[in-house]
């Protein structure tokens, strides 16, 4: 069986186009389905509601005692994040490998999406001081998002054949922010309304945080009815977790020009990743802005996102997925630098800032995706994207490290969000050197006349 034909899985003719669109379409929705999680309960709700139930726990000195360790009740939340990327490190190289050892990746993909809809459903029973039970949903939910983004993200190089990835990665991301920006804006109707509703503020974040996990249950039927699993040739038992991952990372060595990409998308990554969580900070520390203004942009951010994503994807389709990557870390490093010069006290220009950070935000992160799914071999793309998914949540801790020490050195937010630069400008030098056409050829995939 030529390659082309083992990646995209495409019949000849209108059936077979018409199946492959129709698997598509089925394919986007995960993204609706799970995007409401990260956008309402880790950018919004959770971190400030777990830290004021691990408060209300807290002994007169501040701190909380999980399995006896002594924890400040302000960094509880932070540390389970934390803990949840350790899980997801010990499992996603694992569940991967028997993805595709197997060609069964529909059920290991509900299995994830449901434990994951569960745990955050149960995040409706966190009141009073259960902060351990928010904590253990925390680390599943988030962890599970992980394994079935990883499962999600592998589906793309078998449903799309080259020329239409970096369209049907971009609408998939624009399903995402399109769904996160509908949900959270019933969210904040609930919680700025709730006295109107009789509910307390504590019911209303609860509500909101359990409606995320109905909504990512209920949508991702969507997919696991129209996503079909691939037969696989059988192959050798799944090794252990880390044991896994070292196995895909000696595999990759033999395609040095395909762990040169990573390596750039990590960089870069870290960088995105990093703006993403303390851009709140900035905007609350250095520029003095209230809750509610924070909240506003990060809807900005999530509704022009959707624009971006599809705007990038045509002008991919034009100029080709790397040259559009390039182009939007530069615009990163421009958004950047504005940023350290907007004056305190001003919501308008953090609204300009925020809507800069939507329109590169989706686009940059879809492309890299589909660019990353031409470069990897034939029946490994679970495996390579869970070596990808652990780039995007395991490895995103320099940029924050960095942030915060050029925050202790310099007392100054301004200096730490311009500091955030150097991951944009060295990613750019990283990427500009891969040659992908080659890379894809050494990765044994047919090359896109535009790339």
């Amino acid at each position: 069986m030529g390659t082309d034909t083992l990646r995209t899985d495409a019949a000849d003719g209108a059936d077979g186009a018409a199946e492959r669109r129709r698997e598509q379409r089925g394919w986007y929705f995960y993204d609706w389905a799970c995007s409401v999680y990260s956008t309402s309960v880790l950018t919004v709700f959770l971190g400030p509601y777990l830290t004021s139930v691990a408060e209300s726990a807290a002994d007169a000195d501040g701190y909380v005692h999980p399995l006896g360790i002594p924890v400040r009740a302000g960094s509880f939340f932070a540390y389970s994040v934390s803990l949840s990327v350790i899980v997801a490190v010990l499992v996603m190289p694992l569940v991967g490998a028997a993805a595709d050892r197997s060609g069964r990746k529909k059920p290991l993909l509900a299995a994830a999406a449901y434990t994951g809809a569960t745990a955050t459903t149960g995040m409706f029973f966190l009141d009073g001081d259960r902060y351990l039970l928010g904590g253990l949903l925390l680390v599943v939910a988030n962890a599970a998002q992980s394994v079935a983004m990883m499962l999600y993200n592998s589906y793309l190089p078998q449903i799309a054949p080259p020329e239409e990835r970096d369209a049907v990665s971009s609408r998939g991301w624009a399903f995402g922010y399109a769904a996160g920006s509908l949900v959270l804006v019933a969210n904040l109707v609930l919680y700025t309304g709730h006295d109107s509703f009789g509910l307390s503020e504590s019911a209303a974040v609860r509500i909101c945080l359990a409606s995320a996990g109905l909504w990512w249950g209920a949508f991702a039927l969507v997919p696991l009815r129209r996503l079909r699993d691939r037969r696989a040739a059988a192959r050798e038992a799944a090794l252990p977790g880390f044991r896994q991952l070292a196995a895909t990372v000696r595999d990759m060595r033999r395609r040095p020009l395909t762990l040169a990409f990573l390596l750039a998308y990590l960089v870069y990554n870290d960088g995105i990743q990093t703006v993403i969580s303390q851009a709140s900070v900035y905007g609350s520390e250095e520029l003095g802005l209230g809750q509610s203004t924070l909240i506003v942009a990060v809807l900005l951010v999530q509704v022009l996102a959707v624009a971006g994503a599809l705007a990038l994807g045509l002008l991919a389709r034009r100029y080709g997925a790397k040259r559009t990557i390039l182009g939007s870390l530069v615009a990163w490093t421009v958004t950047l630098a504005a940023g350290y010069f907007l004056p305190a006290g001003a919501p308008g220009w953090f609204f300009v800032l925020a809507s800069g950070i939507g329109l590169v935000l989706g686009g940059s992160q879809a492309l890299s995706r589909s660019l990353f799914s031409h470069l990897v071999p034939p029946g490994k793309e679970a495996e390579y994207f869970s070596a990808y998914e652990l780039s995007d949540r395991g490895m995103s801790w320099l940029g924050p490290l960095l942030f915060g020490l050029t925050y202790q050195l310099t007392g100054s937010y301004r200096d730490a969000i311009i500091s955030l630069v150097a991951f944009f400008v060295l990613g750019f030098l990283l990427l500009a050197r891969v040659p992908v056409r080659r890379a894809i050829g050494d990765a044994g995939n047919p090359v896109p006349e535009r790339i």
